[in-house]
């Protein structure tokens, strides 16, 4: 009895001081927080006080914040109450009063870039391509970016004046249109590819993500799919909790789908299934690429660690990290990163080390010899450290430096826009093709535009001329040199010709979203989509599927570090 008392007194002894020594600590960093903050309150006074010329007080906080949250990692910000708006669209819903039209600006001119089918825009037959020059008579010259997309914006039910210009019309066009209730839905498409293979694109994981998902596997269950392709490919997440919902749509209740691991037990929670599947036995395949992160990783790696579904694309982003927000005062907030979160297996998938930088501040990405397996339901091999790894790898799509060019000056984009208002109707989403007539109709377009680019030969025959110019060697290679350089620029001009059927692509592609908007694009892009080929082709071969799942072969690792790399760096970059 004596001996409890005595272990019951030394406990009590250590809890007191382990309680004192946090304190303690709590009071030194508090201290120097008091400090600091009182350093601060001065130096801001006497600089407004004394400096030479007026300063912009709230300018001059707002770096001070920005600068203190650039030691952090990029997903900890602050918002004032003039970005709220804009946060509440990219965080939380995509809903506003507007007409439904996204818009760019371009040498001083706003075009739209997409009318979202449905809404205000479209049905008032407002194009993509249109230059509005004036809204409600009053004159967009000058005006910045934000002002005109904030005149766009506006109560549901009020009415809008648009003066456009559209390429053909020799006069101005005057639409009337009146805003609506705009939503973005996370599902921007559903349905069929073919009779026997279900596809779902989930663009963002934002409100009732995980309900849409559900409406939209509800009525494909009804055509009895064989598989089901969820293509979370350039979706870069959002609501943790919306993932779990979707992943508990294929996998049993009380299922581990992640983990959040925080510095206080508030902020570390483990996330299980509570529902019964809708889909528990249909074959899945989940797509991803290099833009998929956060959200889109948790279901990814998820279905990937409980064997669940076959993962295929490129390596993922790589963002294990979560964030809150909390109410500051005056309208505004701070995000921050609360937790890291873990997949069933227990990897963390974060690839950036934002803790330990370099010297100059540079973040890098976590070492090879810090990556860690861990082990699948079934056994099968993953590995942390550097966002999923898909079990089928597919090389991504890498544009010549011609159609590349022909993007990023818009010619592609123009060109629609004529062929638009040339051509009241056209063919199916999916049936639509170019003539070879009609591509030399686009090839003669091009023929007085300045579409000048630079082939990887060419900068290769310009880093020889210049090496060879040091070590003065130029004269002697002269002859062929110029000879060479010659024939680079004969077959640059037969790259329209050469690379064809990646252009024509790319045009027939933009030409349909002018009559079938969004899902017409994306139904225009099953024929040529090397990444859902590969999960068709997984997906009706069950033996394949299955294989996979297995570990069986070369599935028994998935993404292992090879040579000292990660596999990410030797295949994706």
């Amino acid at each position: 009895m004596l001996s409890l008392k005595k272990h019951s007194k030394t406990l009590r002894i250590s809890a007191f001081t382990g309680i004192a020594l946090f304190s303690l600590a709590f009071s030194d960093d508090y201290f120097e927080a008091s400090k600091s903050l009182e350093i601060f309150n001065s130096l801001y006074k006497e600089i407004n006080i004394n400096y030479v010329d007026d300063i912009n007080s709230s300018e001059m906080i707002q770096t001070g914040i920005e600068a203190m949250l650039q030691s952090m990692d990029p997903y900890t910000e602050y918002v004032p109450e003039s970005d709220m708006e804009d946060y509440r669209l990219r965080y939380v819903s995509t809903q506003y009063g507007g007409i439904g039209t996204s818009i760019y600006q371009r040498n001083g001119k706003f075009l739209v870039a997409e009318a979202f089918e449905g809404f205000p825009a479209q049905k008032g037959d407002l194009r993509a391509g249109d230059e509005i020059i004036a809204i409600n008579e009053l004159s967009l010259k000058g005006k910045p970016y934000e002002s005109v997309s904030s005149m766009l914006k506006g109560p549901r039910g009020t009415k809008l004046n648009l003066t456009v210009l559209r390429p053909g019309e020799k006069e101005p066009l005057k639409k009337q249109l009146v805003r609506d209730e705009i939503t973005q839905p996370n599902v921007s498409y559903s349905g069929l590819i073919n009779d026997k293979i279900a596809y779902i694109k989930l663009d963002k994981f934002l409100e009732k993500s995980a309900s849409e998902v559900e409406n939209s596997l509800a009525v494909l269950l009804k055509q009895k799919p064989e598989g089901l392709i969820l293509d979370l490919r350039s979706n870069g997440g959002g609501i943790l909790q919306e993932a779990v919902k979707i992943v508990n749509l294929f996998v049993d209740p009380n299922t581990i789908v992640v983990t959040q691991k925080g510095k206080t037990k508030e902020k570390s929670f483990t996330y299980k299934t509570y529902n019964k599947p809708m889909a528990p036995k249909l074959p899945l395949v989940v797509l991803v690429n290099g833009r998929s992160a956060s959200a889109s990783e948790i279901v990814a790696g998820a279905l990937q660690d409980l064997d669940r579904a076959v993962i295929i694309g490129q390596r993922s982003y790589g963002k294990g990290l979560v964030q809150q927000s909390f109410n500051l005062p005056y309208n505004s907030l701070v995000k921050v990163t609360v937790a890291k979160y873990y997949t069933p297996s227990g990897r963390c998938i974060q690839s950036l080390d934002y803790t330990h930088r370099r010297e100059n501040g540079a973040v890098v990405k976590v070492a090879d010899s810090l990556i860690t397996a861990y082990q699948t339901k079934a056994g099968r091999t993953v590995y942390d450290g550097s966002g999923i790894y898909p079990d089928k790898f597919i090389s991504p799509v890498k544009y010549s430096p011609i159609a590349g060019t022909l993007l990023s000056k818009r010619f592609i984009f123009d060109y629609a826009t004529l062929y638009r208002n040339t051509h009241p109707t056209i063919s199916g989403s999916r049936t639509f093709a170019l003539t070879d007539e009609e591509y030399k109709a686009f090839v003669t377009y091009l023929s007085d535009k300045d579409y000048n680019y630079f082939t990887k030969t060419e900068k290769l025959l310009n880093d020889l001329k210049t090496e060879a110019e040091k070590e003065k060697k130029i004269s002697e290679i002269q002859t062929e040199y110029n000879a060479l350089k010659s024939k680079v620029s004969i077959s640059k001009k037969n790259d329209l010709t050469q690379f064809k059927p990646e252009i024509k692509r790319l045009l027939e592609n933009e030409i349909v979203s002018r009559y079938f908007f969004q899902n017409g694009r994306t139904e225009n892009s099953f024929n040529s989509d090397k990444d859902i080929a590969a999960a068709e082709e997984v997906l009706l071969h069950k033996t394949l599927f299955t294989s996979i799942l297995k570990g069986n072969g070369d599935y028994s690792s998935i993404g292992k570090p090879v040579h000292g790399f990660t596999a990410s760096i030797s295949e994706d970059e």
